[in-house]
Formats: structure tokens, sequence, C-alpha cells
């Protein structure tokens, strides 16, 4: 790509900066997002429009507002097609916060503490029949097609978690897998259906970026519960190793470190609530024993496929920011 159009610096670009180009298209999902989740029903609609405050960064209608854009001509569905998988989102954290019984999003109360257990479960089958709902109504196959894979690749994901019995046993292949399905299917997804509605001829090309960045982007996320403060990251430091969690950097660091470090990883797995100090040498012996530096490095390489899955696109503001967005996703790690 040419100097004129991309210059790369060494700060991380801001998110405002990627959504530039689809600023306006980005507001008319975020109108048309309010309108497919708040339904006529009163309690229903109290508990959309309070997800909707929930709805966070829009990074993935990002994704498929500037993928739809590569050609500089975007189908007006594009604005509809984002917002409907920002609602899936939603309702996978509505989802993973009814698994783990949280309280907390992003330093809110999740809807499990705010209204009750039961009350997530069916808001979280509410988003995703909406959303469905709403492509049904475009009336192409392909979009639904697009969109049900994905979907079914998330739950697939969560169940082979949760049937997981030895946690420490989960292998690099085993999490990739999981990443795969959890988090990177969808971001797939949104840089496929981007495709469908504005750059046809780019679909697979998209689609391989958007799986390469949701890799990358799930791998920096786990590293933050390893280096991010609260403050940063909106949740408890070291949350993960408080639910029994295994991520890359830990994965990693089993392979080398010593027995009597082992124990110690053992007693945490084995501690049904296990407290700070323990949080606090796991962290420690994980960081030593290189796991952290290791994940950071294949967040480097996922951002490396990303990068060569965009090559061959037009040159245009849209691809810039889809360049930006890879930096944006993987280099959250410090």
């Amino acid at each position: 790509m040419s100097g004129v159009l991309r210059t790369r610096t060494s700060i991380t670009p801001a998110l405002r900066d990627i959504q530039a180009p689809i600023q306006e298209r980005l507001e008319q999902a975020a109108n048309d997002l309010q309108r497919i989740a708040v339904a006529d029903f009163p309690m229903l609609e109290e508990i959309g429009r309070y997800l909707l405050l929930m709805r966070g960064k829009m990074f993935r209608p990002t994704l498929t507002l500037l993928s739809s854009a590569v050609e500089g001509s975007p189908e007006p569905r594009a604005t509809t097609v984002a917002a409907t998988i920002e609602l899936v989102h939603l309702a996978t954290l509505v989802d993973d916060d009814s698994v783990d019984h949280s309280v907390l999003r992003s330093g809110m109360p999740t809807l499990n503490a705010l209204f009750s257990h039961q009350v997530s479960v069916i808001m979280g089958d509410y988003l995703y029949s909406r959303a469905m709902v709403e492509l049904v109504r475009l009336g192409d196959l392909d979009v639904l097609r697009v969109m049900a894979d994905a979907t079914n690749a998330m739950t697939v994901g969560e169940m082979r978690q949760l049937t997981s019995l030895d946690a420490l046993a989960f292998s690099e292949v085993d999490y990739e897998a999981l990443i795969r399905a959890k988090t990177a299917s969808l971001l797939s997804a949104a840089c496929e259906l981007g495709a469908l509605a504005g750059a046809h001829r780019f679909r697979q090309a998209l689609a391989r970026y958007g799986m390469s960045l949701g890799m990358g982007f799930q791998v920096a996320d786990d590293l933050l519960d390893y280096t991010a403060t609260e403050a940063e990251t909106g949740k408890p430091t070291g949350a993960d190793l408080k639910e029994h969690k295994v991520t890359l950097p830990l994965i990693a660091a089993l392979r080398t470190m010593s027995a009597r470090a082992r124990s110690e990883v053992d007693a945490l797995f084995a501690a049904p609530e296990p407290d700070d100090e323990q949080i606090r040498r796991v962290t420690e012996i994980v960081t030593d024993e290189g796991g952290i530096e290791y994940a950071r490095r294949r967040a480097a390489d996922y951002a490396a496929d990303a990068e060569e899955a965009l090559a061959g696109l037009p040159e245009s503001p849209a691809l810039i920011a889809l360049h930006d967005a890879i930096a944006y996703a993987v280099e959250r790690t410090n």
C-alpha cells in the first residue's frame, strides 16, 4: 500500500479514527440496533434499552461497514446487517454472563444482577431471534447462512468449554479451536457480511481477514487478564484465573514450569475460590516462564495473517482503516 494512503506509526490507532470513514453509517447502524432490540413489550423494552447502554464500542459493526466500503459503494442494507452483528454480540455477552453468573460487565451490573438469571437467559435468546428475524426480512440466503454458521460455531464452542473436565490438560490446539469458535467466527462473519453488502468479489479475503483478526483479538484480550488493571478492562484483574479458565499465556507456561511452580498452579485450580495471593503468584509464574511473551508473539502472527489477507484489495480509506483495526485489536497487551 502506498505511503500516501497509509503511514505506519508506533502509536496504536484509536477506534474513533478507524471508524471515521464510516461514522455516519455507524450512527445509522446504532439507530437500527435500537429499532431492532427494543420490543413493544414493557419488560423487554426496559431490558433492551439497558442493554443498549452496555453495547460498547461497536467494533464488530465497524468491521462490517468498513468491509462493505472497500470498493466505495456499500449497499443501504449494510447498516442493518451491521446492527444485527452487534445484536448477536450482545446476545453472546448476555449468555456468557448467564453461564458465569457474572454480576458486572464493563463496570455495569449484568442482567443477572439487575433482574434475574432466568431473565438473562431469556433475553439472550430474544436477542438472537431478533437478529435472525431482521436478516430474514432482507431476504438474502447467503447472509442468513453466514450468520447461522457463526452462531452455531459460537454455541458449539461454548459447550466444548463447559464440558472440558480437566482444565489444565487444555492444549494450545484446544485453545485455538475454542477462540476460533467463540470469538473469531463472529468477527469473520462481520467482515464477510460486509462484503456481501458492497464488496462481493472480496468475500473470501475479508472473511479470512476477520478470522485472523478475531484470533489475534482474543489472544490480546486474554493477555489483558494478566497485564492490565481493573480500571483499564472494566473487570477484575485475574478474572480468568479466578474462574479457572486456561488461556494461552498459562498454556505456554505450563510446558516449562518446575514441579514446585506447577503445584502452585494446581492449588489455585483446586481452590473453589482462589484468593488474591494465589492469583498474584500464578500470574508471576506465567510471566517468569515466558507465557506472556509467547502469547504476544502468537497475537503478532495472527496480525500478520490478517495483513496478508488484505493484500490485493483496492486502496481506499476503508482499507486503511481495516489495516489500522489490526493494530487496534492486537496491541492492547500492556
